[in-house]
């Protein structure tokens, strides 16, 4: 019976993994879907903070038009009294633009569990990133349903081959905006 309590006593003494979620991307521009869909993934999946992870150049798309600097400040902007929100620049740090590093990084301090992110659209193409059957092993992948996307991104390779524990589609009512619509305003 000593054992039973001491076990129970050591299982309360190991912290509880903190849940940060990160949002990749160019931003170009930062927009209110950035903000709705980080607000929703933290009320519903209890999210300590969440990591807008800015990057110079997505490699799918054109070289951005805007400065990375410029980018940063107008995210903290639009993040305004969000504070459980940080607009970081990793790649300097970790020496990649690639997701993957990013997760293995943020991965590092065992007391993390991360949860990574990202449109509908970009889970229709995600089969062509580097290593992501390896980015869906190392964190939670929560997939933010987009006006237009729902149909095809539940057809993907991705959704279709992934291990669906660490993949969750999220339905939500949806923010009708993207940047490349901003950008052309």
């Amino acid at each position: 019976m000593r054992l039973l309590a001491t076990v129970k006593l050591e299982n309360k003494l190991k912290p509880e993994k903190m849940k940060i979620g990160i949002l990749g991307g160019t931003f170009d521009p930062a927009h209110k879907g950035h903000l709705e869909i980080s607000k929703q993934a933290k009320k519903r999946f209890e999210l300590k903070n969440i990591v807008w992870a800015i990057t110079k150049k997505n490699p799918f798309k054109n070289e951005s038009k805007s400065s990375l600097r410029s980018r940063m400040q107008f995210a903290k902007k639009l993040i305004g009294k969000n504070d459980y929100i940080k607009v970081k620049f990793y790649e300097e740090k970790i020496g990649s633009n690639r997701t993957v590093d990013l997760i293995e990084h943020l991965s590092k301090e065992e007391k993390n569990e991360i949860y990574f992110i990202m449109g509908a659209d970009n889970l229709i193409n995600f089969h062509k990133w580097y290593k992501w059957k390896s980015i869906i092993k190392k964190c939670n992948i929560l997939v933010f349903d987009r006006q237009g996307y729902k149909a095809r991104s539940l057809k993907s390779v991705t959704f279709t081959g992934a291990n669906k524990k660490n993949l969750t589609f999220v339905n939500f009512n949806k923010v009708n905006i993207s940047s490349s619509q901003l950008r052309k305003v």
